[in-house]
């Protein structure tokens, strides 16, 4: 494919190119670790666990042990594998009895936010179905930054000191994730002693290490202090599950991505509205182009907050909510020049980090671990340094909802991997991080590669745009002319300081050749051989 070249006086990087394999992950050190396992003979399974395993300890605050994941893998001539990697709330947990405790929501910081991590059993389960290294090999690197020390990152330290005050409140996180009471700066060493010996056992004993025994020990103990429901059985019981994933199409590229619990389809209901418009028509900057994105989004996020949840409770399909024809229909509610009211908002955004790994067989692993919200409920076991996710904030109280809190049940997910196919073969596996942003970021990448040519790294870089309640956030990088003609048209526009997101792609070209980009908006970086 031939992309247009980039203004190389412009702030900006080039894609990377690679003959042989290549890793896109937001952060050095994790990219490194998944090029050391590729040259040893590993697979791109194998690379991306070894990655992940790097993430959770030098971006403590996006990931970790004690979240979840979800993941993509393709090989050539075969179908698309999937694994659902979430956990699930306690079975003695129950919405009456959060009510009962004079909740009408779960809070994020809260120990009832606190669901069973399903990272660990994943991270397994892949390695054996397509890996050739077991988690006793993958996991050296992040054992060793987690004894020996890591440098902190300039986006991580800018991240950090958002959340020290609610660290300092546990005396697990305070211990662990803050240095002498505050957050690290660019530059300094951090370890983590405790989570490099939790490692050590996960890579001794494989999964059981983690679900069962002195780890699992100290998630019940730490979460039944703080009137947890979780027991033993919660976790030991704990097991994903190998998804057949939802494909869709935009203008006869095919776009897959997991099926409920997770929010993948709400990027499928974008892309079917956007393909009801001559996107390639409008600018990538223009404001036409920013309006409709917001508003196909708005429609789209309004019916997964109403409809997605953990499948066996919803009461509509999939197959009605991608469908074409009611994308026929939602567009049609669109006002091409003017923005319109009363449509219902998603919830805040949260944290996650995402890789994508192509190997010299071309196996392609789009990969996504996150523990919800920055630093996860800040709720951290004292003796295993595991930081404990809030994903069970993504329920409500509410009975007659099919999102309910309820007991062994499954949240609606914001994490969520992705694939691009031409012809049925996977041509780039990509993924976009930033909570409920990354259905939107996920519709926004497949039109700027489909709509605009763009090569990996542009198509990432470029500027985004999301809705919080009844503004929309834009980022600096837009032109001040747009940003002036959407207020015109009736957004009520914020310029956010912080950046929208993250993310990575690498593209497998008819060539042979790789090529790949990681957000500049991360400390990350493409890298092949």
């Amino acid at each position: 494919m031939t992309y247009p070249m980039r203004d190389f006086h412009g702030p900006a990087r080039s894609s990377a190119y690679a003959t042989e394999a290549m890793a896109a992950t937001s952060h050095p050190l994790a990219t490194a670790a998944a090029i050391d396992i590729l040259k040893a003979g590993g697979t791109a399974a194998d690379a991306a666990i070894a990655a992940v395993g790097v993430m959770a300890v030098v971006e403590p605050h996006m990931t970790g042990i004690g979240g979840d994941c979800f993941t993509l893998i393709s090989k050539p001539g075969k179908s698309i594998w999937g694994y659902n990697g979430s956990g699930r709330a306690a079975k003695a947990v129950t919405a009456e009895k959060l009510r009962s405790a004079g909740l009408t929501s779960v809070p994020t910081d809260s120990v009832h936010a606190i669901t069973v991590p399903g990272a660990v059993e994943a991270w397994e389960t892949i390695l054996r179905t397509h890996g050739r290294f077991d988690l006793g090999r993958v996991l050296q690197p992040a054992i060793r930054y987690a004894k020996e020390g890591w440098p902190v990152t300039p986006r991580v330290a800018f991240d950090w000191p958002t959340d020290a005050a609610a660290l300092a409140k546990d005396a697990g996180a305070a211990r662990h994730y803050l240095k002498d009471g505050r957050a690290p700066t660019a530059g300094e060493r951090m370890t983590s002693a405790a989570l490099g010996a939790t490692l050590e056992e996960i890579a001794a004993k494989g999964a059981k290490g983690f679900y069962e025994g002195r780890v699992a020990e100290d998630i019940i103990r730490t979460t039944k202090a703080k009137g947890g429901f979780l027991e033993l059985e919660d976790l030991a019981s704990h097991r994903g599950t190998v998804e057949t994933p939802v494909i869709g199409d935009y203008k006869g590229v095919g776009v897959a991505e997991l099926p409920p619990n997770g929010q993948g389809i709400t990027a499928l209901i974008i892309l079917n509205i956007l393909e009801q418009f001559d996107v390639k028509g409008m600018s990538p900057t223009s404001p036409e182009r920013l309006h409709i994105g917001i508003e196909a989004a708005r429609l789209a996020y309004s019916l997964r907050d109403s409809h997605i949840a953990d499948p066996a409770a919803m009461k509509v399909t999939v197959e009605q909510l991608i469908s074409k024809d009611f994308a026929k229909v939602l567009a049609k509610m669109i006002d091409p020049a003017k923005r319109t009211p009363r449509l219902v908002p998603p919830p805040p955004g949260t944290n996650t980090i995402y890789c994508s790994i192509v190997d010299r067989d071309r196996m392609a692993v789009s990969f996504i671990n996150s523990i919800f919200h920055h630093f996860g409920s800040k709720i951290c076991t004292p003796e295993t340094g595991i930081l404990l996710q809030n994903r069970g904030a993504s329920f409500n109280v509410n009975d007659d909802h099919p999102n309910c809190i309820g007991p062994g049940k499954r949240p609606m997910h914001t994490i969520i991997p992705a694939m691009m196919l031409e012809k049925g073969e996977v041509t780039c596996s990509f993924g976009v991080m930033g909570g409920s942003y990354q259905s939107s970021g996920h519709a926004h990448v497949v039109c700027n590669t489909v709509d605009y040519g763009m090569d990996p790294q542009q198509a990432i870089d470029s500027p985004r745009a999301f809705f919080e309640g009844e503004k929309t956030t834009v980022e600096p990088t837009w032109p001040a002319a747009t940003i002036e003609k959407v207020r015109a048209m009736g957004h009520d526009v914020d310029i956010t300081v912080k950046p929208i997101g993250g993310g990575q792609m690498i593209r497998i070209e008819k060539s042979g050749f790789l090529v790949g980009g990681s957000d500049a908006r991360k400390d990350g970086l493409a890298l092949g051989y």
